[in-house]
């Protein structure tokens, strides 16, 4: 009865130890192990890469290449991603293929998916831009915009002339256009939601600089809660959106003809057409992934690209030309307005 002790803690630092080199192997296993597998197998197939880093990844040289190209002038040309992007650049043209794992952090939905399961988003989705229902957008594209140059014929009406920095006013209205275009009568609603992802993103691009230190990420420091309470309340606030579209739907309300509407209703259709098969339809998590696409997909990409097309129209006096007389002529066809009316009013 003396040894009953002793046999019990025996027993029990051979229950901990196998269940530490249990843990141990796994971790080993997921760390290491597969990844070096993997790697291996992709090279016998013929598929080269920078090779595997435990945790680290290229995130350090990824780092150092942008803080190298930040320190040089940026150079006013048509090549811009060496500049903007070197790591990547470097990467397309020798290994002809890039993955971004933080893009998945940030948001998923469509353009992540694969395979059957991107077939059934695809198809649940498409509604939402067919040609008709982009055309219920257009007023809201429409005031949109006009409510920017309204600022800046404000902003030059005072002296005759000024200088404007284009690009806060060109985030806003794309992130009005955005917001109007998802979420109709509840864009300011939407508009808040937005501000939350453009604070996770920023965020993240201050996370990427420390990712690179093993285990990092995985730390609880200010950044990183951060983080994660923006992302819980980004999902909680587009939750209960979804919900209450739902039940407007359900309950016969008369739809707002936006991108949630269209795509809930969808959505719902899909899931009563096919109510005798199992994981037809997205789940609420999915639309949640696909609203925050949307913004991602549209916001900061269409700001970029009405800048760059203003510096290129400013360095190219004879494209300015033509892009005008076409825009005048598509105007007189489409309004049937005099000219000169219409250029009174540009």
């Amino acid at each position: 009865m003396e040894d009953h002790p002793v046999i019990v803690r025996d027993l029990l630092c051979f229950l901990v130890v196998g269940l530490l080199m249990i843990w141990g192997w796994r971790v080993l296993n997921w760390a290491w192990l597969t990844p070096k597998r993997l790697e291996r197998c992709l090279r016998q197939q013929g598929l080269r890469g920078t090779p595997y880093r435990f945790l680290s990844g290229d995130f350090k040289q990824m780092i150092g290449m942008s803080r190298q190209s930040r320190a040089k002038p940026m150079p006013l040309g048509d090549d811009i991603e060496p500049y903007v992007t070197p790591f990547f650049h470097q990467l397309l043209n020798k290994y002809e293929v890039a993955n971004n794992p933080l893009v998945t952090l940030l948001v998923s939905g469509l353009a992540n998916l694969e395979g059957d399961h991107w077939s059934k988003h695809r198809k649940i989705i498409n509604p939402a831009f067919h040609q008709d229902k982009l055309k219920n957008m257009l007023p809201a594209f429409y005031q949109s915009c006009s409510d920017m140059i309204s600022k800046w014929e404000k902003m030059v009406s005072t002296e005759g002339f000024s200088d404007i920095d284009v690009w806060p006013y060109l985030v806003n209205m794309t992130r009005d256009v955005i917001s109007r275009a998802a979420f109709g009568s509840s864009f300011e609603e939407g508009s808040r939601i937005f501000e939350m992802l453009d604070d996770q993103l920023h965020l993240m691009i201050k996370a990427v600089q420390f990712i690179y230190i093993p285990g990092w990420r995985f730390l609880p420091t200010k950044t990183n809660r951060g983080l994660k309470m923006k992302y819980n309340d980004i999902k909680e606030s587009l939750r209960e959106m979804i919900k209450r579209r739902e039940k407007a739907i359900k309950e016969g309300e008369e739809s707002n003809e936006d991108l949630l509407d269209i795509l809930v209703e969808s959505n719902i259709r899909e899931i009563e057409a096919n109510s005798d098969k199992k994981n037809m339809g997205m789940s609420i998590e999915d639309v949640i992934e696909e609203c925050k696409l949307f913004y991602f997909a549209g916001q900061e990409t269409t700001s970029v690209l009405l800048v760059w097309t203003m510096i290129l129209l400013a360095r190219h006096p004879d494209w300015l030309t033509k892009a005008r007389d076409e825009a005048l002529h598509i105007l007189v066809t489409i309004n049937q307005m005099p000219m000169a009316l219409i250029v009174s009013k540009l």
